[in-house]
């Protein structure tokens, strides 16, 4: 792997780990048009979403120093901050029993081409234009079952072409959550699963030991991607906020529509 195709891969990672079009599924595009095979490498996949995690926290940083200072804070009942806290960990619990029981499967779904990425990115579409056209009596709160249930959508979205951040937010939607709740909700609950995978990535790495885990990049590319993905991860963070807040997901809906379909005619 070369600085330029470290760019482009830490390019498409940091804009669409947050924008609702997948970024495993453009990942596996890439890399099947371009010949560049960033999701085999496993150090540059550790560096690229550890790069996003850390844009979400400093473009989330007062937010999550809110839930923090609340979290110990104890007056006889659940806090606000709590109850927060507690909505996140429930939505963990789903993408954590795929990540343990079903790990395997989900890889080798990973390999079975653009026609699985075609597909996924039309369920993905699906779901943003309807939760934009769908009008539910709004919640004040995301409750611990909203929580659970997003969750489910956020472990179904390990799938390529199903977007994750579109489909926790537009699942959120449909269950009546404002709007205006669901895109810090959403960037946050991730933030645990994707250290957890980055930690078990590192042991297996430490387990395979350190020349395949570095096969076929430098320290340069490294670098460029981690940059790279951090820079784009945080504007695209405060963009998504901004257009989940304004209500426009829809066209990034038509646009996996179209994509979904083009795949799927040229698969």
């Amino acid at each position: 792997m070369n600085e330029i195709q470290a760019f482009l891969l830490g390019l498409i990672q940091g804009l669409t780990e947050y924008l609702p079009v997948s970024s495993s599924g453009h990942l596996t595009i890439v890399s099947h048009f371009f010949g560049i095979d960033g999701e085999q490498n496993l150090t540059f996949t550790i560096a690229v979403h550890v790069a996003t995690v850390l844009s979400t926290l400093v473009i989330l940083w007062k937010e999550i120093v809110w839930i923090l200072k609340g979290l110990f804070r104890w007056n006889g009942t659940l806090n606000a901050e709590q109850r927060y806290a507690l909505a996140i960990l429930v939505s963990m619990i789903p993408v954590g029993i795929v990540g343990v029981f079903f790990k395997d499967a989900v890889e080798e779904i990973f390999g079975a081409g653009l026609l699985i990425v075609g597909c996924c990115l039309l369920i993905t579409a699906t779901l943003l234009i309807f939760s934009y056209y769908a009008k539910p009596r709004q919640k004040e709160n995301i409750s611990l079952w909203d929580a659970f249930v997003i969750g489910v959508a956020q472990a179904v979205a390990v799938l390529p072409g199903l977007s994750r951040s579109g489909s926790t937010i537009a699942t959120g939607l449909l269950l009546g959550n404002k709007k205006e709740n669901l895109a810090q909700f959403s960037f946050l609950m991730v933030i645990p699963p994707i250290l957890g995978e980055a930690l078990l990535d590192i042991m297996k790495a430490m387990k395979d030991g350190a020349e395949t885990a570095t096969a076929g990049i430098g320290f340069g590319p490294l670098a460029v991607g981690f940059i790279t993905a951090f820079i784009s991860g945080c504007i695209a963070c405060k963009w998504m906020i901004s257009i989940v807040r304004r209500g426009k997901l829809v066209y990034f809906g038509i646009y996996c529509a179209v994509v979904g379909l083009l795949l799927i005619l040229f698969s």
